[in-house]
């Protein structure tokens, strides 16, 4: 009787114990489950909070390219009005005895000037619209490839007709170098699939560092280390990814175009940056803003 109850109490134990041992596994299994969750969450808000800002980003682009239009309409409407009259006054001119025939030659001459700067204004205003809208359409894809990247390290926008890049060294080179690291490998990559796909456009890359006095091996100062670094962005580009080299241009501006003093850390780290500016063909972008000759 006694082993018995000794063999019931030996078997309660184990099976307590198998009992602690499976409830332990589901509890691990539950608490992963939970973090995988909560991170689940946590990606989803971010880019939630991406599809705003890309939704806000194309609402104001639509704002202005629609704001524009309407422009380009009332000079349209005026430059109407102005050839409507200009046609009526020549009609009416045959029919004028007292007008020499001098006079209604340089009249005349004086409406057709009137006309080809109409004309200018009208290709003008159309050619701005174009160009815009390709600014447009590069920030939206920009924006889009490089969504993943963190707001501190990438800054996109468009400064007088021109779109900017704007690249962290943190993210780009170690302190004092300027090999590339393996991120900023992965981020160029993405910019030069858009640089691709637009052939008709420059790159200018600029390095900038902060007024911080520094030499280093053969580099001689900030301005170096600055040209450098850009060159090594323009190089990669290239090499690795295909740009055509035809198109790039690398410069460094050293320590002396700064976006903010160099007073404290934070705004020493923000000067210390590597810009991609993309800009029109030069003889695209004068074809875009000189008359034609003969106007």
């Amino acid at each position: 009787m006694q082993k018995t109850i000794v063999a019931i109490a030996l078997l309660l134990t184990l099976g307590s114990c198998a009992s602690k041992k499976k409830m332990l596994a589901v509890q691990t299994e539950r608490d992963q489950i939970q973090l995988q969750l909560d991170k689940a969450r946590t990606d989803l808000s971010d880019c939630d909070g991406k599809v705003a800002k890309l939704n806000t980003d194309l609402r104001t682009a639509q704002t202005d390219l629609e704001a524009r239009n309407s422009k380009l309409k009332e000079l349209q409407d005026q430059l109407d009005f102005m050839k409507k009259n200009n046609n009526a006054l020549l009609d009416r001119m045959s029919d004028l005895s007292v007008i020499s025939k001098e006079g209604a030659e340089s009249i005349k001459k004086s409406m057709d000037v009137m006309n080809n700067q109409g004309n200018y204004i009208r290709d003008l205003n159309s050619s701005i619209q174009r160009k815009d809208s390709l600014n447009m359409a590069l920030v939206m894809n920009l924006k889009r490839s490089l969504q993943d990247v963190s707001d501190e390290d990438v800054q996109i926008e468009v400064k007088k007709g021109v779109v900017y890049v704007s690249l962290s060294d943190k993210m780009l080179f170690n302190t004092g170098k300027y090999d590339l690291t393996p991120r900023a490998q992965e981020v160029l990559g993405k910019v030069a699939k858009i640089l691709n796909d637009y052939k008709q456009i420059d790159i200018l890359v600029e390095g900038h560092t902060d007024n911080v006095p520094f030499r280093s091996g053969n580099l001689e100062d900030n301005w170096d280390l600055s040209v450098k670094r850009a060159t090594s962005v323009v190089r990669t580009l290239q090499e690795k990814y295909g740009v055509d080299a035809s198109r790039m241009i690398a410069g460094g501006r050293g320590e002396f175009m700064p976006k903010s003093d160099n007073t404290t850390k934070e705004s020493r780290s923000m000067n210390r940056r590597t810009e991609i500016i993309i800009t029109p063909k030069l003889d695209q972008f004068f074809n875009l803003y000189m008359p034609q000759a003969g106007k």
